[in-house]
């Protein structure tokens, strides 16, 4: 697995593996699990080579306490890409990712600044301006990202869209604990019963479908995941969205097609987020 610390070397890697065939790309904020190893699987399953980057990027953290805390685990990271059959990755300062006087940003208008980008202001303009950068610097076929992000998913597919970006997208299922809890690098941050107590959003997320199996509306599962995640003392509920699939609209009365359900909810210092694709 090739190493890559600058641009012009990631480039040159690159330029290497694409005469063994098409090239997928995973990106990454390091503090790597089983979630990332999903999205590497899918990518090894559809291409020649895999690229994945690690780079914690600043401008996607509204707290810099949470930038600051933001684990890294550059070592465990490399063994487990290792493992993995990742073919290169690629780990930038932020120096490189951000010259000096830089001023350009990317960002979907409105997908930006509706649902949870209300309770992460700049959030995701951050997430569209880094990933250009990477698609940019990395030229792959593809980009594989969760379900679990799933605003963040639709806002770089819409992204893609626009700009008229030569790369495809996949979204790859949600990986989750034992107990239902999905897996992300802001887990291990959970504190005495709040680990315990995180399971709620899975458990909300699982009563809301059968509702919705059962024809109720939106607005009687919207107080049923309140109600749940309400009963858990450490937990705080900060967004709550039930859109249309295909128009990310949000969605009243009885739903006639797909829905997604995103919360997302807050235990002292993490903020943890899940998702659920409902069809009635």
């Amino acid at each position: 697995m090739q190493i890559c610390r600058t641009i012009p070397e990631i480039r040159q890697t690159v330029a290497d593996l694409r005469n063994a065939g098409t090239l997928g790309l995973v990106t990454t904020m390091g503090a790597l699990h089983a979630g990332h190893m999903a999205l590497i699987d899918a990518a090894k399953g559809d291409h020649a080579a895999v690229v994945a980057t690690i780079f914690v990027n600043p401008t996607q953290f509204g707290d810099p306490k949470d930038l600051e805390n933001y684990p890294r685990t550059e070592e465990s990271d490399l063994e487990m890409l290792k493992a993995a059959g990742v073919a290169a990755v690629f780990i930038p300062e932020v120096s490189d990712i951000y010259p000096e006087g830089d001023e350009t940003i990317v960002e979907t208008t409105r997908l930006a600044n509706v649902l949870h980008g209300l309770v992460r202001p700049g959030h995701f303009r951050g997430v569209a301006t880094v990933v250009t950068k990477l698609f940019n610097i990395i030229a792959a076929d593809a980009a594989y990202f969760g379900k679990k992000d799933y605003q963040q998913l639709a806002v770089i597919r819409r992204m893609v869209r626009d700009l008229h970006m030569p790369i495809a997208i996949h979204g790859v299922e949600t990986v989750r604990e034992h107990d239902g809890l999905a897996l992300s690098s802001r887990n291990v941050r959970l504190i005495g019963d709040e680990r315990y107590d995180a399971r709620v959003l899975n458990l909300s997320l699982t009563v809301a479908e059968a509702m919705i199996k059962e024809g109720k509306t939106v607005e009687e599962v919207a107080e049923s995941i309140r109600g749940v995640i309400g009963s858990k003392r450490s937990a705080k509920l900060q967004g709550l969205d039930i859109v249309d699939v295909k128009t990310f609209e949000p969605v009243t009365g009885v739903p006639k097609d797909t829905i997604c359900i995103m919360i997302s909810v807050q235990f002292m210092m993490v903020l943890l987020i899940d998702q659920r694709e409902i069809s009635p």
